[in-house]
């Protein structure tokens, strides 16, 4: 008797390449090459870090009188270094632990709070206020491993996870704006912001910044592999030739005051005076001192800074990781992606590794979405980026060659891809479209994703007790709400303690 072939469809055999199981490249629709290339991506959007980091927190004199590091100068080459270092250590590790395509490095926005609200205080060194940053990211580490970090984020009804991720797509396209220059802060302070300089895009580097933005958007519509990638790389030739010729200069003097309006944003594309390579000087790690804050501020004070800081780390995070997933496919029915808790564990460890480091806070990359964009879908492209980072403390000169306008595109065209999530939203039910409407709209307003979330969690509770439907608010819902009004008040509870 003749054997009759079966009808049913055989399952694909596991890849034998360690690195594709491992990391479930095939499962996830991608491979390697694409990858690897999105990992470049990511980095090449968001390694604008190692000039901006020490520009923030490497020109403030804490409150002893010191720059970071000790001395009476700035040592910007220490902070970059280390900048770069703890972010491709912290990458590396969201990859392999995580398998999420998540990038990390010091945190914009707390960097700033670090500098400027923290290290300067009267009385305060630079090691207390990394000390804070540790004590902070410990703090948070403890809620994950404790399940609170999770279950704080499940709670999150679904339509505002899906508004934090547009929230973030229109906040990510508004920095690749203003960091480009194409959007500014008008010299007349008559409107909050203008098109380039004036209304007028008239300087090259603007020019430069829309070739990247309309080049991007043709290869992409036109399904081109490496869209991003090759519009930045593209960009930055065009910027290089540009300055090469015209002598364009940057924006800014030393002090970050404006005197150029039509110089580039930030890095001047030339050639490295010094060839591309440069020995790190990591002298920086291990610059904190945990409790040392307590002596110089007091208990109190040290208790609201630290919540402060972990507030925004909280929800900055679970904002980030969501619109990112959302955009790989990753996400599940409730708008969780996998692996939540891991990836929860290293952004905590993150954040305590950058005050170890001295460099602040760590925590997750919303340019990320920018690899994903192109591809990404594994922790495979996060390990690229932080490989990348790492080659970086040693190519510190060659990464400066990229400058604003020829990265920031790519934020640009990924805000885009987030924000067509919002057709996930039911605005017919004002009690959630409201909310969502309100997260959406602050986090660009206020440029702060932490500011949008808790602005969306505060109504939504607001509106379900209003109504009468009590019930369906979580009581972790209760306690996020709770928490945020104490944040949006932190300046006047700090005032009415004297502080």
């Amino acid at each position: 008797m003749s054997s009759t072939p079966s009808t049913q469809t055989e399952r694909p055999a596991p890849p034998t390449n360690p690195v594709d199981r491992y990391f479930k490249i095939t499962e996830r629709g991608s491979t390697i090459g694409t990858e690897i290339r999105g990992g470049l991506v990511t980095f090449f959007t968001m390694c604008y870090i190692i000039v901006l980091n020490p520009l923030i927190i490497g020109t403030v004199q804490s409150g002893d009188g010191q720059f970071l590091g000790g001395g009476d100068v700035p040592n910007l080459a220490a902070v970059a270094a280390t900048t770069a270092l703890v972010a491709g250590v912290m990458s590396i590790l969201m990859g392999v632990v995580a398998n999420f395509p998540l990038a990390l490095a010091a945190g914009l926005g707390l960097n700033a709070v670090v500098a400027y609200s923290i290290a300067s205080l009267p009385g305060m060194s630079w090691q207390d206020a990394m000390g804070l940053v540790v004590l902070e990211g410990l703090i948070i580490l403890v809620l994950v491993l404790t399940g609170f970090r999770e279950a704080v984020f499940r709670a999150v009804p679904l339509e505002l996870k899906t508004a934090i991720s547009v929230g973030i797509g229109l906040f990510i396209a508004f920095i690749g704006l203003v960091d480009a220059g194409f959007v500014r802060i008008p010299a007349s302070m008559a409107v909050p912001v203008e098109l380039g300089i004036g209304g007028s895009l008239g300087s090259w580097p603007l020019l430069v910044f829309v070739f990247g933005l309309l080049l991007a958007i043709i290869l992409m519509v036109r399904k081109v592999r490496g869209a991003i990638l090759i519009a930045i790389v593209s960009a930055s030739v065009l910027a290089f030739v540009i300055e090469l010729i015209g002598n364009i200069g940057s924006k800014t003097d030393e002090t970050g005051a404006v005197v150029n309006p039509a110089g580039w944003s930030l890095g001047v594309p030339t050639w490295p005076a010094g060839g591309i390579i440069a020995a790190p000087d990591f002298s920086l790690v291990g610059q904190f001192s945990l409790f040392g804050s307590i002596e110089s501020i007091g208990l109190v004070a040290v208790i609201l800074l630290v919540f402060s800081l972990l507030l925004a780390d909280f929800f900055d995070t679970m904002g980030t990781m969501v619109a990112v997933g959302g955009e790989a496919g990753l996400l599940d029915k409730d708008g969780n992606p996998p692996k939540t808790k891991q990836i929860l564990i290293v952004d905590s460890i993150a954040a305590a590794a950058g005050g170890a480091g001295s460099v602040s806070s760590n925590t997750s990359y919303i340019e990320s979405a920018s690899g994903v964009g192109d591809g990404a879908r594994t922790g495979l492209a996060a390990v690229v980026t932080g490989i990348a980072f790492l080659l970086a403390t040693f190519l510190a000169p060659l990464v400066s060659l990229v400058p604003f306008e020829a990265a920031t595109p790519a934020l640009v065209v990924v805000g885009f891809l987030m924000v067509t999530q919002i057709a996930g939203i039911n605005w017919r039910n004002w009690e959630v479209a409201i909310p969502a409407f309100l997260t959406i709209i602050i986090m660009p307003f206020s440029y702060s994703i932490t500011a949008g979330i808790g602005a969306g969690i505060i109504t939504f509770v607001v509106i379900k007790l209003a109504v009468g439907k009590v019930r369906e608010i979580h009581p972790f819902m209760w306690l996020a709400s709770a928490m945020f009004v104490a944040y949006f008040l932190i300046g006047p509870i700090k005032s009415a303690l004297g502080i």
